[in-house]
């Protein structure tokens, strides 16, 4: 059994003999009917999310909460109801500030089934008729006109100056002129006896018959290919995952040993109970979810601001992780606002400034601007390209074109010559893939025609010199001027004159040649400088598109993506790794291949932010570990498929959301690394205790009130951290890398053990003194609040001393610092406390052994940080490790720091 060849490979007629059509009378309604309940209907299966319950559910889905949930279980059978709703407070409050974030950010933009709801005009039973476009079935005929949103995959029969808009599923910037000829084996932007369901009518008229519905469309394979492909973990959600299950593995095997030594120690099971929970819940950093997410939805909240939706608050810091931007080409580097740039008129060769559609700019040669109206044929040449003009230029929340972009573009050059419409137009002949040219005649006798340079030279007799008379026409001249344009990636348009004869239009009339307009779609503004910050960053940036690679290349080079240029067709099974590591700039790229090129750089070890706005796009964003859809120009299914929204679609937003996600990070780690010590302190106590065969130096209670005020307290204004001044000139950290260095950890292993050695040992002095039960364990709780007091300073940088300059660059520390002394206060001196956490009153004396112990941790780590600082600069910005590609612009220093060493790192 054979396969039949694809419908743009066939005859059209053979099309509609297949599939029981006809060509002018359409589907009868009955066999419709029967076809829409054989075959369903034109839809696209909804991709569909876990419920709100589910959802919430899932906010308890990590192995330290799942510690806490069997504490408040033992600690409640135990008799310890208190302690046991409060334990399960903190995990409910997690919960629901978790919970809450994602369902405003899950609020985003509808589902890829909902792209297209849309009417179209059908013709059945010999008459045309409107039905909704999810009736549609194969067989039926379809009539489309400019404007017109595509309802199925369509086989044209009849193409009268259609064009199409693909860009949303190839990735063409420019609308493609249809017809109705079979093609051989092409590419998906290649067929032109096609029109695919999604694209948009731009042009002209057509009729086509429906091949294919719902799924089965190109625009359904596409989403399979979402459908099909997993979700990726972060970096964040990784290493929060790793570090917590190692953390609850190491808890529990210490809590069992614990109970174990006290119980083979003679004392009580219900004590030794209490002590493992209260190991537990003190080893445990409760607040570390409760930070983590407070600091990701500031970020989220911050990157609104700044333009930017994010739909999964772990995206936010995963574009700080960055090392590979895949950007789109077409109205993310550039503006997707054809622009003429350059025009030659008689000989000359003039510029044109300003970009887009908005009629501001001036007409210069040899850089002095000029008056069109000295300069005839200059001036005839615009006036040509605003007569032979189906578009309409209007302002309206700034200027914007109906109709064709190029015929928009055109428009615009002549508005900035002055001229505001020729002559009325009588007559129209318009473009078609065998004239290749449009011709208007207007009321004054005068015809103008626009097309390609090597079709117009075939028509004209003669040229218009620099003053409008008739010259002869050169024209090895003129085509090796169109060349060099082309060679910069410009569009290039012929214009010619002539005067109507008695067959009108049906027949050209001997022509002139005016001179050539030169198009550009020009990159944005921030475009070339967003790229230099990334590339000094250390972020490789690659351009992928659908345009060809001359385009590619001469855009590419224009916001300083210069390399090697690799097509789609390139990339295949066996291309190298290193070659694609390599390329920066990517062209005529399908889906497939885009999905493929991120799969790739993922395998060599790279986290891939992934941007785009078509539905070609979908795939590679939502494999990618962070996508980042765009918010104006974006598809449903872009923005569907992606982590994050920008409501400003060009690349410098992107610039700013890499800056703001490597900020969160950092606070991230900052946090992490001081709030552990505290855990792994108060673990160590208890166990020492125990090991002693001394009372428990603090209960499970207290624990509690540790953890939820002075972890809190101080720990939120890392979530408002400024960013380093240089966080966008170092390198992006490794992903390989652990989320704590070395030399981090021994920080918090150096805090740990002062923590374990004034606490335990302050305790025993104070008993060894007289002092009660109550006392020497509310000096222990003292004792890991001024610490962590003290440790904060220490901790608001990983690399440098930062005192009173801390408290004055962010206000919330100060007012922590105050907060905690407040509480600690009413911990110690409240009659109501004292009754419900066993505090009790401490003495002068008492304090001033507390402070001595605080100040001797701030200053051992001052002096830790210095002697690692010397003798590793990379530390300097916290360790943030290399990223594994080559350098991409990074200013690489003899000390390895990614940027210059400055004397004001230095102590």
């Amino acid at each position: 059994m054979t396969t039949a060849p694809a419908p743009y490979r066939r005859p059209a007629e053979d099309v509609v003999r297949d599939l029981g059509g006809h060509a002018s009378d359409g589907l009868t309604s009955a066999e419709a009917a029967r076809r829409l309940e054989r075959d369903g209907p034109n839809t696209l299966p909804a991709a569909r999310g876990p419920g709100p319950v589910v959802r919430f559910l899932l906010q308890f889905n990590s192995p330290l909460i799942y510690v806490l949930l069997v504490s408040a279980a033992v600690t409640g059978l135990l008799g310890e109801h208190v302690d046991a709703l409060v334990i399960l407070g903190v995990v409910v409050v997690n919960a629901v500030v978790g919970f809450v974030q994602e369902s405003r950010a899950e609020k985003a933009l509808g589902a890829l089934a909902a792209m297209a709801p849309t009417a179209a005009l059908v013709v059945r039973d010999g008459a045309a008729r409107r039905v909704p476009s999810a009736e549609l079935v194969r067989g039926d005929l379809v009539r489309l006109e400019a404007g017109d949103k595509v309802p199925a995959d369509l086989r044209l029969l009849r193409a009268d100056e259609f064009a199409v808009d693909e860009s949303a599923l190839t990735g063409e910037s420019v609308p493609v002129a249809k017809d109705t000829a079979a093609q051989d084996e092409a590419a998906l932007a290649d067929r032109t006896g096609m029109a695919f369901s999604g694209t948009l009518a731009t042009a002209g008229s057509a009729a086509g018959l429906v091949v294919a519905t719902g799924a089965d469309t190109e625009l359904g394979g596409i989403h399979r290919l979402v459908q099909g492909t997993g979700a990726v973990q972060t970096p964040l959600t990784r290493k929060i995952t790793h570090f917590s299950k190692i953390v609850t593995v190491a808890i529990l095997a210490l809590a069992a040993l614990t109970f174990l030594i006290g119980v083979l120690r003679g004392r009580g099971a219900t004590e030794m109970l209490t002590a493992a929970v209260a190991l537990a819940v003190g080893a445990i950093p409760e607040g570390l979810p409760a930070v983590v997410t407070i600091t990701l939805a500031l970020g989220v909240s911050r990157m609104v601001r700044r333009g930017a939706i994010v739909r999964h608050l772990p995206a936010v810091e995963t574009l700080g992780s960055t090392t590979v931007i895949c950007t789109d080409k077409t109205g993310t580097l550039t503006q997707n606002q054809m622009t003429v740039t350059a025009v030659t008129a008689g000989g000359r060769d003039y510029t044109v400034t300003g970009t887009g559609y908005a009629p501001t700019g001036t007409i210069r040669r040899d850089g002095r601007e000029v008056d069109p109206a000295a300069h005839p044929a200059l001036r005839e040449t615009l006036l040509a390209g605003l007569g032979c003009n189906d578009a309409q230029l209007h302002r309206r929340d700034g200027w914007h074109i109906t109709g064709d972009p190029t015929e928009g573009a055109l428009l615009t050059s002549a508005a900035k010559a002055g001229l505001d419409g020729a002559p009325d137009r009588v007559a129209t002949l318009p473009f078609t893939a065998e004239r290749r040219y449009m011709a208007t005649q207007h009321e004054d006798g005068a015809v103008y025609v626009k097309g390609p340079v090597e079709r117009l030279l075939e028509l004209c007799e003669d040229a218009a010199g620099p003053d409008g008379a008739p010259v002869p026409l050169d024209r090895a001249a003129v085509t090796a001027r169109a060349e060099a344009y082309g060679g910069q990636a410009l569009r290039v348009l012929a214009f010619a004159r002539g005067r109507a004869g008695g067959s009108g239009l049906d027949e050209p009339p001997p022509l002139t040649f005016l001179g050539l307009q030169a198009m550009f779609d020009p990159p944005r503004e921030d475009a070339a400088r967003a790229v230099r910050t990334c590339h000094d960053a250390g972020v490789h940036v690659k351009m992928i598109t659908g345009d060809h690679a001359a385009t590619a290349r001469a855009v590419g080079a224009r916001v300083g993506l210069d390399g090697e240029v690799m097509t789609g067709a390139e990339l295949t099974e066996g291309v190298s790794a290193e070659r694609v590591q390599d390329t920066t700039v990517f062209a005529r790229v399908s889906p497939e291949q885009k999905l493929r090129l991120v799969q790739i750089l993922q395998d060599r070890g790279h986290v891939i932010a992934m941007t785009g706005d078509g539905v070609n796009d979908a795939p590679a964003l939502k494999q990618a570990d962070i996508g980042v859809a765009m918010g104006r120009s974006g598809t449903d299914a872009a923005k569907e498929s992606a982590d994050m929204v920008l409501t400003g679609d060009d690349f410098a937003s992107i610039e700013k959301a890499v800056e703001e996600g490597r900020g969160v990070f950092d606070n991230l780690v900052k946090f992490i690394v001081w709030a552990l010590p505290s855990n792994i302190g108060l673990g160590l106590v208890l166990v020492a205790a125990i090991v002693a065969g001394t009372a428990l130096p603090v209960l499970p209670l207290q624990v509690l009130w540790l953890n939820m005020t002075a972890v809190l307290v101080l720990g939120l204004p890392f979530s408002v951290e400024p960013k380093d001044e240089h966080i966008m000139r170092r390198p992006p950290r490794d992903p390989s890398l652990p989320l704590l260095t070395r030399a981090m950890t021994l920080r918090i292993l150096v805090v740990s053990a002062i923590l374990l050695a004034g606490a335990f040992g302050l305790q025993h002095w104070e008993r060894a003194h007289g002092a009660t039960p109550q006392v020497a364990q509310t000096i222990v709780v003292n004792v890991f609040a001024l610490t962590l007091l003290t440790y904060l300073f220490n901790c608001l940088s990983l690399d440098r001393p930062l005192l009173w300059h801390g408290v004055r660059r962010n206000p919330w520390v100060g007012a922590s610092v105050l907060a905690l002394v407040a509480v600690q206060a009413l911990y110690t001196y409240a009659p109501f406390m004292n009754d419900l956490f066993h505090s009790a009153p401490l003495g002068g004396g008492a304090w001033a052994r507390i402070v001595v112990i605080a100040a001797v941790s701030y200053v051992v780590i001052e002096i830790l940080k210095y002697v690692q600082r010397r003798a590793d600069p990379a530390l300097r910005h916290g360790g943030g490790g290399r990223s594994p590609l080559p350098a991409a612009g990074v200013r690489e220093e003899p000390g390895g720091g990614g940027e210059p060493a400055g004397p004001e790192e230095e102590p």
